[in-house]
């Protein structure tokens, strides 16, 4: 006999979804018309037709700071992941350590993108804060305001401080759901520290840290707020990534057309990023 399916609960979500739909299309409507029109104030507007994205394409700004982008991607997921791994390992299970560590761990990640980026606009300060005025004391120039390196340096750090927890959360929800059954085995079998990482606990958190990479990698490439508090995307050009650099051309130069067409192909190198990382990772999960 064939089973019925209800489907009647659809219809009190589907006000929501329309909801949703209509107040992300609109938006992306009003962006696709700008990207694809000039204006000279007035309120008039031109034809412009893919003028400004052959224009975007074909800018070294662009693909500068794309690259920027990227290369700020792969530091952040090289540290964080591996770092939320061993943090999430090394917590208790079991026991008052337990609350403890989870609220130490979700701290950070209840400041608001500005305060991180004021607190540590003021840590890396060589003049009252602890970062800048301790690395120069110990004899190391640093100076987050003039030297790229040191910027690169402050910004990755913050990045790491403020959202390691969501990896470390991530790992330790995947660590706590495997049966003690699998650690008796090993234990009985003889398995190294190594080995039970390696076949049980590794395998385990292969979904969970599916979500992280995606989460950090969106993230860390979608940057904007913590950054541009610390450095304003500089110094010079050093930390001017692609979201920087978009509001600088929207709203500091005020150069619509282009912005809007920036935008909708950071959006979709977003989307295609996000999903070659979705596609290989289920795919290796599956094989796995």
């Amino acid at each position: 006999m064939d089973k019925t399916w209800n489907n009647k609960a659809w219809f009190f979500v589907l006000p929501m979804l329309l909801l949703v739909a209509f107040s992300a299309v609109v938006p992306l409507m009003t962006v696709v018309n700008y990207s694809m029109q000039d204006t000279f104030g007035n309120n008039q507007f031109f034809w412009a037709g893919t003028d400004w994205f052959t224009q975007l394409l074909a800018s070294s700004r662009f693909w500068a700071s794309m690259g920027r982008n990227l290369i700020f991607s792969a530091i952040i997921l090289a540290i964080e992941v591996p770092l939320g791994i061993f943090i999430a390992l090394n917590m208790p299970k079991k026991g008052f350590g337990v609350p403890v560590c989870l609220v130490l761990m979700a701290l950070p990640l209840l400041i608001p993108w500005n305060v991180v980026g004021t607190i540590w606009q003021v840590f890396g300060r060589n003049d009252i804060g602890l970062l800048g005025y301790y690395v120069n004391a110990l004899g190391i120039d640093f100076n987050y305001v003039q030297n790229p390196f040191d910027a690169w340096v402050t910004v990755i750090l913050m990045d790491v401080w403020h959202w390691t927890s969501l990896v470390v959360l991530l790992c330790y929800a995947g660590l706590v759901s495997i049966p003690d059954a699998y650690y008796e085995a090993a234990k009985i079998d003889g398995a190294s520290g190594w080995s039970v990482f390696r076949y049980i606990q590794l395998p385990k958190m292969k979904r969970v840290l599916l979500i992280a990479v995606l989460l950090r990698f969106m993230d860390s490439f979608m940057i904007y707020t913590e950054p541009f508090v610390v450095t304003g995307g500089g110094p010079g050009n050093s930390t001017t990534f692609l979201s920087i650099d978009l509001v600088k051309t929207a709203l500091g130069q005020f150069d619509l057309g282009p912005a809007a067409a920036m935008s909708l192909v950071y959006f979709l190198i977003i989307l295609l990023l996000s999903w070659v990382f979705y596609t290989v990772m289920t795919t290796y999960d599956a094989e796995g």
